[in-house]
């Protein structure tokens, strides 16, 4: 449960954000608007002379303009003071004087106020330990988008502390927590996920959970990424990522990572060893906020393309397209919906997605049926930021029956694919899908060991890998769509190609 200074931080450094661009002019009239007896100026004015920012710093003149504030009732500098008491910063500590400035605060509808004095009366600091008061002051800030309650509201519902148990509830509160780039609320998500906890078992949505705490550098989050690549029941095997995430944990005090990091370091070479410690090195947190959730087609970090198989939702992308997401929406004729990963096969670069709503699926039909020069076609969405997000119709023919250096899993294809193309339905003549758009020769590879740059050189994934990969979830194995055996024109063909595609964005 969260019970630090962090809130009285979050104002100070939300306060300051600005004030380095400030003038001498700006400081001076800020403190003639306070002498004033403006609050909301005395409160700024309180914070540059705490901050020293502007000014030398200077306590006790912050005080002062802190209690001019709170005194006209500004629930900010009354929230100040209840951090100020409660942290004993410049002042005797006092979690009393604490407790009344957070409940003034609070009183007046402040989330952060509201979610301290919740935080008193949870662990008893400044006020008898009472968990259904607790309670009540979480549900009041998490229902004002408060994260931090949210996550604290989460946590009570899921041990039954000051309300009844209840695990459903508890999810939808870390869900919101960790909508908003909470870490703490993202991994004890990832562990419903994982545990079916409230909510269906998905250890895919589990593993994006963790990694996305973890991506925020929180300790307990890169102790559970690097246990998961040890295990490798959720994530292939992999020591290197172990130990890297692992180090990361444990240098910052974690103590189970130290011990998953003596275990993990005796199993691996010199050279593993080498690498693990680059990329611990390279690692830099990615810190969230709710506005990081602010998604449209205009802003992703990637996109890739996919198309739905069943009527009910379920799609296919690559992997490599999703692996990474921290959200994921689709840009269908419908309009933009979200979606999650349900299931992977990393080894084969296939991943299905769910979105929610009616859709046009496609056949698959097992790629053996395929042959060489075979007409094929992909409809999906190239580079969308330059060429547009309307769909892309690509057409050519079955080039190879194997992929680079004859790899049985992939044809190659004369089809011209682009960043943007991964992902999208490969379709036969009759509009079956036969494979999935996934690569294309690496240019500067095929340069450098051929001195020649290779033209429309391009791979998928063959349907009958989907077809083994579809098996293993029989909810979806059983809707799939029969193939299509009859001649098709071609315009149709198109057409229904077109209706299942979609635009998938990555964030």
């Amino acid at each position: 449960m969260k019970a630090t200074f962090l809130g009285f931080l979050a104002v100070l450094l939300l306060a300051s954000a600005p004030l380095s661009a400030q003038t001498n002019q700006t400081i001076q009239e800020l403190k003639a608007n306070a002498e004033k007896g403006d609050a909301e100026s005395q409160l700024h004015l309180g914070l540059y002379y705490f901050g020293g920012i502007g000014m030398e710093k200077n306590q006790a003149e912050a005080m002062k303009w802190f209690h001019k504030a709170a005194e006209q009732g500004n629930s900010g500098a009354e929230n100040m003071l209840g951090a100020i008491y409660r942290a004993g910063v410049g002042v005797k500590k006092d979690s009393a004087e604490a407790v009344s400035w957070y409940r003034k605060s609070a009183e007046q509808g402040n989330a952060e106020g509201q979610e301290m004095l919740g935080v008193c009366y949870f662990v008893g600091d400044g006020v008898d330990k009472d968990a259904v008061e607790a309670v009540k002051w979480y549900r009041k800030a998490a229902e004002q988008g408060d994260k931090d309650a949210q996550c604290a509201l989460g946590l009570c519902y899921d041990r039954g502390d000051g309300v009844a148990k209840d695990s459903v509830e508890a999810v939808k509160w870390y869900q919101k927590g960790a909508d908003q780039g909470d870490a703490e609320s993202q991994l004890l998500l990832g562990f419903c996920y994982n545990d079916g906890t409230g909510i269906d078992i998905n250890t895919v949505e589990a593993m994006r959970w963790f990694r996305r705490a973890a991506n925020q550098g929180y300790a307990p989050a890169q102790g559970v990424v690097g246990a998961c690549f040890v295990k490798g029941s959720v994530v292939d095997k992999d020591y290197v990522e172990a130990y890297k995430w692992f180090s990361l944990a444990k240098d910052q005090g974690d103590e189970t990572a130290k011990n998953g990091f003596s275990f993990v370091e005796q199993q691996m070479t010199p050279e593993q060893i080498s690498e693990a410690q680059k990329l611990v090195r390279e690692f830099k947190p990615r810190k969230e906020s709710s506005s990081d959730n602010s998604t449209s087609p205009e802003n992703p970090t990637a996109s890739g393309s996919g198309f739905f198989i069943t009527d009910d939702g379920y799609l296919i992308t690559n992997n490599h397209v999703v692996k990474d997401a921290t959200k994921i929406r689709l840009a269908t004729s419908a309009g933009t919906i979200d979606a999650k990963v349900v299931q992977v096969d990393a080894a084969n670069d296939l991943a299905l997605l769910k979105a929610d709503g009616k859709f046009s699926p496609l056949p698959i039909a097992a790629s053996r049926s395929a042959h060489l020069g075979g007409t094929v076609a992909t409809i999906g969405f190239p580079d969308p930021t330059l060429q547009g997000f309307s769909p892309k119709l690509a057409k050519g023919e079955i080039a190879s029956l194997s992929g680079a250096g004859d790899d049985p899993r992939y044809f190659q294809i004369s089809v011209p694919v682009q960043p943007g193309n991964s992902g999208g339905a490969l379709v036969d003549e009759h509009g079956n899908v036969i494979g999935i758009v996934s690569a294309k020769l690496d240019a500067s590879v095929a340069l450098a060991a051929s001195g020649a740059l290779p033209e429309n050189v391009n791979y998928a994934v063959k349907s009958s890998l989907l077809l083994s990969f579809l098996e293993s979830v029989p909810d979806v194995d059983a809707k799939l769509k029969a193939p299509i055996t009859a001649d098709e024109k071609f315009e149709d063909v198109v057409k229904s190609a077109q209706a299942a595609a979609v635009l998938v964005l990555v964030y």
